[in-house]
């Protein structure tokens, strides 16, 4: 299997594995923010993840910026959406995935050197 088909695949996980257990909560709940925020950082632990998550996205974006201007990637607005509406588990295979389709269809992101 090629990597940006393995990449393909686990962005379809990471869209669907967190929505697994976050739609029943907002069926119970509601969309409401201030619950949502005072449940995630309930404890040491859950602020650990919550935390670790914020600084990964972080790491998407900083990511997202370079290699869609090395590689001139397409559709690297998609990554922002993914990342926004789903997280990094969606928004990381998706921007491997256009990395690796900007990798195939280009010069792999060399440049001459003067």
């Amino acid at each position: 299997m090629k990597p940006k088909h393995l990449y393909l695949a686990l962005s379809v996980a990471g869209a669907l594995i967190p929505y697994w257990a976050f739609i029943p909560w907002v069926a119970e709940h509601g969309l409401r923010l201030r619950l949502i925020l005072s449940e995630l950082f309930v404890n040491r632990v859950s602020t650990f993840f919550a935390l670790d998550v914020l600084v990964s996205s972080l790491v998407v974006v900083v990511f997202l910026s370079t290699e869609r201007k090395r590689l001139q990637m397409r559709f690297w607005w998609a990554v922002l959406i993914a990342l926004v509406c789903a997280g990094v588990s969606l928004a990381l295979p998706l921007l491997l995935y256009f990395r690796e389709r900007a990798l195939e269809a280009g010069n792999g992101g060399r440049t001459a050197r003067a």
